[in-house]
Formats: structure tokens, C-alpha cells, sequence
């Protein structure tokens, strides 16, 4: 029978690691060639992988949760010929044995991503926690420290010289430090058995045999804690109710930390101005009531923001200077022909921003079908990294949390984003006369370096006259 074995691939966007967020299988599984064995969260957006060959899951290497560097084996499959489990490691031996010692070639896994040549500058991490392997019944099985590993007398005597933990640095040829790398092996806790000491193919496979016994892997001995202990690590993961804990730190980390970082780049590098105005969409909101109980538009979602969407599209027609991008590099102001409209998402894993593309050519049933597919992609976290890029303008709806207003960050690369306040009955002058009237605030905020005051000003001023009186979305059109 074969191993085979399934690295993190190459995600796309020069990413370098990939948290675990779900495994859909488990060992013992039959899986087929193109078919999705876990989902994974890399800093852009949730992404699953389908494995490309068919056979019996052998091994998860990484439980759910653990972020893992690109190129690191995650699962091993038992593929053509396989025979029962308890031989596996066995036979995997003697065919590793019989080819040459090379370095195996990366294979592209997605549709639509390359293979990056570079190697990746791996940071430091702290080591996963060590789990049992398959045949234990947890079905991972996990690289683990060498101090948590004990394992039987034949994998660590002293008979040569070179007992395992000795710190002295194991004597391996690259391939076979590349193997034990790959099957999570300690070389300093191999027994090695070649010419001088040094550790050869079999002796790292002979190691992997006996971690895959469950006799192998012992309870971790756990030393005593200084006093400062359980304060430290109370800080590395929320704590629960009802203890005496006074902070708790949660690691930033995928969607959440790349979010922060781009969110101080645009607001330290691009001189942003922010514009109110308020005013009444009583009129606006009779339509949308209208258009819903139009038998042509029956199962789409119409709402307000989708005519604020709309209303935004043919104010960048009249003003079509809004619709731009600074180049730094170039030292050009570059001008879009085409809108990609970013809709704000607040999603478990952090807040994205996926955008409609070429929203701008799209009639108002196909905008409120593609709003509503981005909506529902974010909000199961789906979105892919192409959906988020390339976006021109975006539109951010804190309204609906009730918030009247504020003053929002530039997605980067963005030269304008719109703020979206509750729509509220409020007082309000009509004809001469104070009524209640459905009253809203927008607020935009622009890259001073494309928009001037003047243009913003002309920009947000039509987009509250459409919504004003929506009629202009025929006659502006």
C-alpha cells in the first residue's frame, strides 16, 4: 500500500499559513479526488480544500484550530492497493525504501492558484497541543514535543551514543530531515542506527510506527507552576464565568488581524474628510413598500439598501471623478470606468468587505440579486479573496444597529465610503409644516487626495437628492 500525504497548499495573495477551522472527515473515510476535506481560515477570507487523489483516510496530522504554514502535511491517505490499518506504517516503510531519496515536487490543489516558488519565512509559534493518532479513536494525529512523547525501550536506547534528548543536533541527510519533518519526528528522539551515528530513512520511519501505537504516547508530565502562572495562562484564552480574572486576551489572528493592520495603514496614509447630511426618505421608503408588492420583482430582496446602492450608482455617473484610486508609486490619480461596490459585512470571524462587481451595469433586479448572494456568502463565511478585491467604493449600513451616523475608515485602495444611519420618524418640515417623516444621515468619508471638498460635497448632495425623491432614478439615469 501507499501513504500519501496532502500539504497546506498555496492559497493565493502571498500567504504564507492557514488556520484549521473545520475537518469534514475522519480517519477511516473513503475520499475521492477533487473532494473537500476541510475548510480553512487564511488571513483573507475561509477557504476549502478539496484533496486531489482518492483513498482511505489515514491520519489527520493538525487538530481544528491550529494554524499551520503552507507546504506542512495536514492529512495522509491510504490510496491504491491499501491493506489494514495495523500494517500501514509497515508497508509505507518498504515503499519509501525502494524510491529515491528526492525531494517531492509541490503540486497546485485549487483551481486557479499557483505554486509559489519562493520559500516562505516561517514566525515563531507556539507548538500545538500533542494528540493521539488514529488508532487511538480521536482520529488526529499530531507532531508533538519530545519531552511529551515517551516512547517504547526499542526507539530510545542509548546503545550508540545518541539517546534521544541528549540536546546534541542528530546526524541526517537533508531528505531524511525533510522526511521526518514531514512526519512530525523528532530527530533528536530517534534511534539512529546508520554508519557514525547518522539517522537514516528507516529509523525515522521506525519512530513514526511507534508514535502511531497508542502505547507510544503518554500523559505529558506536568510540572509545578510558579506562583505567576495562572495568571499567564488564564491570559491566552478567554476565561469562563465566574472566575476572578481580571483580563482576558484573545489572539488576533486571519480575517481579524489583517482587517486591523489595513484599517491603520488607510487611516495613516490617506488624509481623510468626512461629510454628513441629513434628510428625508419618506418617499424612498413608500417605494421600497411598493416595489415589494411588484409581481415582476416577487422573490427578490428589496430593501432600503438596495436603493441606497442604486442611488450611490448613478451619483458616480454624474460625478464620475469619485470613482478613483491613488497611485503612489506612479504618482497618477487613476480613474475607474467601472464600479466595484464593497458592501460592509460584520461576520463571526471579523468585519470584510466583498463588492459587487461592474455593479454599475447591472439593472436593479440583478443588483438586488447580487446583494443578496454577497450578503448571504459573508454571512456563512465563504466569501473568497477575489470577491474582496479590486473594490472602488464601499457602503457601510450601521443603521442597522440603530446608530444614526459616523465616520468610517477607507477600505484601502478605496477612494470613498458611505455611512448609512437608522432610518428614523422624526420631526420634520413638509410643505410648511411639521410632520413626522421618515428621516435618515448619511456620512461620507473620501480620500482627500481624489476627492476635494467640492466634489465630495456634490457627490453626497446627489445621492441624498435620489433618495430624496427616488424619481431621479429614472430621469438621472
Amino acid at each position: 500500500m501507499t501513504i500519501s500525504e496532502f500539504k497546506m497548499p498555496d492559497v493565493g495573495e502571498g500567504l504564507t499559513e492557514a488556520e484549521i477551522l473545520k475537518w469534514y472527515v475522519q480517519p477511516g473515510d473513503t475520499v475521492t479526488d477533487g473532494q473537500v476535506v476541510c475548510e480553512v481560515e487564511t488571513a483573507k477570507a475561509a477557504v476549502e480544500l478539496p484533496i486531489p487523489f482518492d483513498g482511505v483516510v489515514h491520519a489527520l496530522l493538525f487538530e481544528e484550530g491550529v494554524t499551520v504554514d503552507v507546504g506542512q502535511v495536514i492529512i495522509s491517505v491510504r490510496t491504491a492497493g491499501d491493506e489494514a490499518p495495523a500494517e500501514a506504517v509497515a508497508a509505507a516503510t518498504a515503499s519509501a525504501e525502494a524510491e529515491p531519496e528526492a525531494p517531492v515536487a509541490r503540486q497546485p490543489v485549487l483551481v486557479g492558484y499557483g505554486v509559489s516558488t519562493a520559500s516562505t519565512k516561517r514566525r515563531p509559534r507556539k507548538a500545538p497541543q500533542p494528540a493521539v493518532a488514529a488508532q487511538n479513536g480521536t482520529g488526529v494525529a499530531q507532531p508533538a514535543p519530545a519531552a511529551a512523547v515517551a516512547a517504547p525501550a526499542a526507539v530510545l536506547p542509548a546503545q550508540n551514543g545518541t539517546a534521544g534528548g541528549s540536546g546534541a543536533k542528530a546526524l541526517a541527510k537533508p531528505p531524511v530531515r525533510k522526511l521526518a519533518k514531514d512526519l512530525g519526528i523528532d530527530l533528536a528522539a530517534v534511534v539512529a542506527t546508520g554508519d557514525g551515528g547518522v539517522v537514516t530513512r528507516e529509523d525515522v520511519h521506525a519512530a513514526a510506527a511507534a508514535a502511531l501505537t497508542p502505547q507510544a504516547v503518554a500523559p505529558a508530565p506536568v510540572a509545578p507552576a510558579p506562583a505567576a502562572a495562572p495568571a499567564a495562562s488564564q491570559a491566552q484564552a478567554p476565561v469562563p464565568a465566574g472566575t476572578a480574572a481580571r483580563e482576558t486576551r484573545i489572539p488576533v489572528k486571519g480575517v481579524r488581524k489583517v482587517t486591523a493592520q489595513a484599517m491603520v495603514g488607510s487611516a495613516f496614509t490617506a488624509p481623510h474628510v468626512t461629510e454628513f447630511i441629513t434628510f428625508d426618505v419618506t418617499r424612498t421608503m413608500k417605494l421600497v413598500q411598493e416595489l415589494k408588492a411588484d409581481p415582476d420583482l416577487a422573490g427578490l430582496r428589496i430593501n432600503p439598501l438596495l436603493l441606497i446602492a442604486k442611488a450611490v450608482l448613478v451619483a458616480v455617473r454624474r460625478n464620475p471623478e469619485v470613482n478613483a484610486s491613488w497611485d503612489e508609486a506612479a504618482q497618477e490619480i487613476v480613474l475607474k470606468h467601472y464600479v466595484n461596490l464593497g458592501i460592509a459585512a460584520a461576520t463571526p470571524r471579523g468585519l470584510i468587505v466583498p463588492n459587487i462587481k461592474d455593479a454599475h451595469a447591472k439593472t436593479l433586479p440583478e443588483l438586488s440579486e447580487a446583494l443578496s448572494a454577497l450578503v448571504g456568502t459573508a454571512r456563512e463565511g465563504k466569501t473568497s479573496p477575489s470577491d474582496m478585491q479590486n473594490g472602488t467604493l464601499t457602503l457601510t449600513n450601521v443603521g442597522v444597529f440603530g446608530v444614526d451616523t459616523g465616520t468610517p475608515i477607507l477600505n484601502p485602495g478605496e477612494s470613498a465610503i458611505l455611512a448609512v444611519g437608522a432610518i428614523k420618524l422624526q420631526p420634520w418640515v413638509h410643505k410648511g409644516k411639521v410632520k413626522a417623516r421618515q428621516v435618515t444621515t448619511l456620512a461620507l468619508s473620501f480620500d482627500h487626495r481624489l476627492i476635494d471638498g467640492e466634489l465630495g460635497s456634490r457627490f453626497l448632495a446627489d445621492i441624498a437628492a435620489v433618495l430624496e425623491h427616488p424619481r431621479r432614478l429614472i430621469t438621472w439615469s
